[in-house]
């Protein structure tokens, strides 16, 4: 069920409650090598994250995220690589293109730009959910819809809802088909503030106990206090600064672990680190300050599998 209004998400937690019903952590994952990395001139219209005065580095990008792969692998979470290409600037960001929910099927996304479409058309990918993991598909129709998946998608695994901020990134057919591919109970539509581009680099759902959260990402306060209140006031407060050094493109890797960019870590704040500890929540750092040039973060660079 898709709602779109603040009323309309009270309502309906009057009918259900939502409870942590399933698993709220990935069984494995999978990542998109940065071959052939570079900065993206199409998604640079509309990601004022992205560095573009910058140069990259291509070895140390691929170093980053191999170090990435290695502390996903000490968790015990098996990761599978897919070689990038340089057609593909922004691949190392799979979770945008293809994304699973626990029903055994992968969600083909729709993506805004011509060379992130050719992301989706990938046969190796869409041959390893298909033929080895057996998963059903579910392709998002373009351009009909618009819908980057888990980037504008910021799903509650354990409760199965999910929410959704509007940007160029998605619109309504799109949000209405994240709601029917990801088969959610319920699904909380919204407008983010102008100039975001992506719910996830403003908002992180920890293990279905916390929320993560830019209050001036969101156009509507309302919105924000309605997120609060189904929380419980478990909502962890970014500041401008934590916001702009992608603490919200966290990930929650186990049910008490959740890993940030380094960047992220070092910038966020000590009041902000004892929060989640309190909560019961242990982080961890991870070096992704190569790739972060590219308007992305850790949380992006990670396709979840259940």
């Amino acid at each position: 069920m898709l709602v779109k209004t603040v009323a309309d998400f009270i309502a309906a937690q009057k009918y259900a409650n939502y409870p942590i019903k399933q698993a709220v952590a990935m069984k494995a994952a999978f990542m998109v090598s940065p071959v052939g990395f570079s900065l993206n001139e199409q998604t640079a219209q509309d990601n004022e994250y992205m560095q573009m005065d910058k140069s990259v580095d291509e070895k140390l990008a691929i170093y980053q995220q191999m170090h990435l792969a290695r502390v996903l692998t000490d968790f015990g979470i098996p990761v599978l690589s897919f070689p990038g290409s340089v057609h593909t600037p922004d691949a190392v960001f799979p979770n945008n293109a293809f994304a699973t929910n626990h029903n055994r099927r992968y969600i083909v996304g729709s993506m805004r730009y011509p060379n992130r479409q050719l992301e989706t058309e990938r046969k190796d990918i869409r041959k390893f959910f298909n033929s080895v993991l057996d998963y059903d598909e579910y392709e998002i129709e373009h351009p009909r819809a618009i819908a980057e998946l888990t980037g504008v998608l910021v799903p509650d695994r354990g409760r199965n809802i999910g929410f959704v901020g509007m940007t160029e990134r998605v619109n309504d057919e799109g949000a209405l088909a994240l709601d029917e591919g990801f088969q959610l109970d319920l699904t909380f539509q919204f407008d983010l503030a102008e100039g975001e581009y992506h719910t996830n680099v403003v908002m992180a759902n920890l293990a279905g106990e916390a929320v993560v959260l830019h209050k001036d990402s969101f156009a509507d306060p309302e919105v924000v206090q309605a997120i609060d209140d189904f929380y419980e006031g478990k909502v962890l407060y970014l500041s401008d600064e934590e916001k702009l050094a992608f603490c919200g493109n966290c990930l929650s890797i186990t049910e008490r672990d959740v890993l940030f960019s380094q960047t992220a870590f070092d910038t966020l704040a000590e009041a902000s680190k004892k929060k989640l500890d309190k909560w019961g929540f242990k982080i961890h750092g991870v070096e992704v300050s190569e790739l972060e040039k590219a308007g992305g973060s850790l949380r992006c660079m990670v396709g979840e599998i259940f």
